[in-house]
């Protein structure tokens, strides 16, 4: 079957607005393609100074996302005094999720943390929360993400991520029975996905 790889990271703002995009295709073309979730790592350092700039930023992004495509964010994370913008604790948690418990799990559990901080404004770079959205067994989920193991997965996602030329997220990855791989990056309407 043909393949499509989703680059995404859960606290990237158009990933929010692609789930939608995402959700139809695995379930009205289950038979057509197998789906895949790689994370993208957008900022795994906390690199972004938390500041009137940068809140005006996301504001912007926010904004931009709704306006295109209809999804909603909580104001409570742009209203926070102090938040460390850093994406390496919930990317290495859905991870930990898809090596355990296979892609389907993944997938959900990335909904999950996704839905609770852009809807909710919870703090997803706490390993508290992200452990509390977890469904299966919370003790080998924890035991798991502190291994050295998870810690190679995340960054040969994201080595695997930049080979495929997904460089900006969100980016569906198409790669057919004959292994051609076409990647196209940034959000797109589900029409253009089934155009690729």
């Amino acid at each position: 079957m043909t393949q499509l790889i989703f680059v995404l990271d859960p606290m990237c703002s158009w990933c929010w607005g692609f789930y939608p995009t995402i959700e139809t295709l695995r379930n009205d073309h289950a038979n057509t393609y197998t789906f895949t979730l790689v994370m993208g790592g957008l900022r795994t350092t906390g690199q972004m100074e938390w500041n009137t700039q940068s809140k005006a930023y996301l504001k912007q992004n926010c904004d931009a996302v709704t306006q295109t495509t209809g999804q909603t964010f909580s104001p409570k994370l742009l209203n926070r005094t102090a938040f460390d913008y850093n994406t390496y604790p919930a990317c290495k948690a859905v991870i930990t999720i898809r090596e355990l418990w296979g892609e389907d799990a993944a997938f959900s559990y990335f909904t999950k943390i996704q839905e609770a901080f852009y809807t909710q404004g919870a703090d997803i770079t706490d390993i508290e929360i992200l452990t509390s959205y977890v469904t299966q067994n919370k003790n080998r989920f924890l035991d798991f993400y502190h291994t050295d193991r998870a810690e190679l997965l995340m960054h040969h996602d994201f080595a695997k991520a930049r080979s495929m030329g997904a460089n900006a997220f969100p980016s569906t990855v198409k790669i057919d029975e004959d292994g051609h791989m076409v990647c196209v990056s940034g959000y797109k309407w589900f029409e253009e996905i089934l155009k690729i």
